[in-house]
Formats: structure tokens, sequence, C-alpha cells
């Protein structure tokens, strides 16, 4: 984000006319700047490292490179950007392989335009999963009976979780159960402030970039356990 409060935003997908319609909903915001466009995920990653945009609406199905390896080398690169896969399905087996990869969350292609506005402000902020219960629903889909594309059971406890705290591990399940930093506040009797403090400690313990990577992190590795093994 510059310093003036503009979220740059650059647009992946293979339909320039859809690339048009975020540009010109987008671009009707103040806080806004379509930074650049590019139409597969070979031509994303150049534009990723040279822009430098906060938030990439990255399509998942493209000739030559899709957006899911895209995604997963944006991740990896370092790059402080996040991805919003865009995909056709709500309950897309590519849309929970992005998240995987790396994405910060997933919106639908016919998403209504002011969801689409609140949503990239909520990324580009880093402190809110897009669509929560959506999340959950396709973590739920691909994760329970180790539905989901490359993913397996695990095999034992991730070291990790050994460094939070009690509360911190309490405040880990119920983001991945999609509740918000309001309802988790109002869950353990604390203050917004307090759950954010948590929440960014368990990003820096755990060594992930967002909230919907803890909710990832928390199905596969089994902490959290699909709600409804029969949806």
């Amino acid at each position: 984000m510059t310093e003036d409060g503009i979220i740059k935003v650059l647009l992946v997908d293979d339909q320039p006319l859809l690339r048009m319609g975020f540009r010109l909903i987008l671009e009707g915001e103040d806080d806004f700047s379509v930074v650049g466009e590019a139409s597969d995920g070979i031509e994303a990653i150049g534009l990723v490292a040279e822009l430098q945009p906060d938030v990439v609406l990255m399509d998942v199905r493209m000739s030559g490179m899709d957006g899911i390896e895209a995604t997963r080398h944006i991740s990896s690169s370092g790059s402080e950007a996040r991805v919003i896969i865009l995909t056709t399905f709500d309950l897309d087996e590519y849309a929970f392989s992005g998240l995987q990869a790396g994405a910060s969350a997933f919106l639908l292609k016919d998403v209504a335009p002011t969801e689409l506005v609140h949503a990239v402000r909520l990324v580009a902020s880093g402190d809110a999963v897009v669509a929560p219960r959506v999340t959950q629903r396709l973590l739920e889909t691909y994760v329970r009976g180790g539905h989901a594309p490359g993913h397996a059971a695990p095999t034992h406890r991730d070291p990790l979780l050994d460094e939070l705290t009690p509360r911190e591990t309490e405040i880990l399940t119920t983001i991945a159960e999609g509740l918000s930093n309001a309802e988790i506040a109002h869950k353990f009797f604390l203050s917004e402030a307090t759950v954010k403090t948590h929440v960014r400690r368990i990003l820096s313990k755990l060594q992930l970039r967002d909230r919907v990577q803890v909710v990832v992190y928390a199905y596969e590795t089994g902490l959290v356990v699909p709600s409804n093994p029969d949806y």
C-alpha cells in the first residue's frame, strides 16, 4: 500500500473483458489503483516483481502457467502481494489448491461489485478472511477423507504448535472455524485489540502469511476436524 493509502492491484485473467470489468469497478474507488494486467501466470509473476502490487486478482484456469502455479511462485518468492483466487464455482478444487499454494482468499467471478471492493480491502489489510464460512465449506469438502488435491493425513503433531500458549491454541481453533476478530473477542471476553495481538503472534509462530493460511494449516494438520463428514 502506498503512503497515501492507495491499494495497488494487479489483474490476471485470460479474458480481456473480465479484466476490463474489474478495472472499471476498482478504479471507481478513490483508494484503488490498477497498476497492471496479465493474461497468464508467467506474465503475472514478472509483473508482481516489477510493479509490487498489494493484491493480485488471479484467475485459476489459464493456458500456459495456470493461476495455482503462479500463486505458488508469488507466495514463495517473498513478495508482500496477497493473492485472491478467481473461480467460477464455489466448491472448486482449483480454488482449494489456490489456498494451499498461498492465496489469501477466493472469490466467484460473478461477485457483486460491492463485495469485490470489500474483499480487496480486507485482503490488503491482512486482518480478515474473505467469506470465512465459504472458505470453511471449501476446506471441509476437500480435506475430509483425504480428498484434497495433494493432501495426506498428518502423521505427527507439528512441533510449531508447541510454541503456542493455551490461549493462542484456543484462538487458532476459532479462526479455523471462521470466526471474525469481533466474534473471537466476544467468545473469550477479550478486546478486539487483544485478539489482533494474539492473531499476529500465531501467524509469526506458525510462520504463516495470513488468517486464511491459519485455516488451511488447522485442517491439514488435523487440529480441526471437518464438522460434517457427510456434507
